[in-house]
């Protein structure tokens, strides 16, 4: 049955739903899609209101997703996109450990969904009953790839400098 796979899932899927949640609907004692968005503004993700839907989304379908055990693979990319966004942004400058804000967490999430993704969701999952199973190095690895691939591709022009404004 994979019982601790599916605990995993139950609760990792399920934070990264209220994280999710939090971000889009400010549920949860979140922020919602305007405090979260002038939170990202402040990092340099313009437009933030954008970034901030697009985070909650991946977050909180991503977590659904992996809580259900449905289309895994994806559930894994889309969370591994937003950690692997979330080290780049914040915690990367900050160097390994938690304590001082590091990328420690979301590494260990990263890992823990590509494992849930090569050992697969369990007998327990929507993936198992449908009939719709993926696993294995390769599902984990096209799941990692896409994750940071997507991560990347929304972070092309982080970096640069904000629009001078018009006058």
């Amino acid at each position: 049955m994979k019982l601790f796979i599916l605990v995993t899932r139950l609760i990792l899927g399920g934070l990264f739903f209220g994280h999710g949640a939090q971000k889009l609907f400010g549920w949860f004692g979140g922020y919602g899609l305007d405090g979260t968005g002038g939170f990202f503004e402040s990092l340099g993700l313009r437009p933030g209101r954008q970034h901030a839907m697009a985070a909650g989304a991946a977050e909180a379908g991503g977590g659904a997703l992996l809580a259900l055990g449905l289309a895994t693979p994806a559930a894994s990319a889309a969370i591994t996109g937003v950690m692997a966004t979330a080290i780049r942004t914040v915690h990367q400058p900050n160097g390994p450990w938690v304590t001082e804000n590091g990328w420690e967490y979301p590494a260990v999430i990263i890992a823990t969904v590509l494992a849930i993704a090569e050992t697969g969701p369990g007998s327990l999952s929507l993936d198992a009953a449908l009939g719709t199973e993926h696993s294995g190095t390769g599902w984990a690895l096209a799941a990692l790839a896409a994750g940071v691939g997507g991560s990347a591709v929304l972070l092309r022009d982080w970096e640069r400098p904000a629009p001078a404004p018009e006058g």
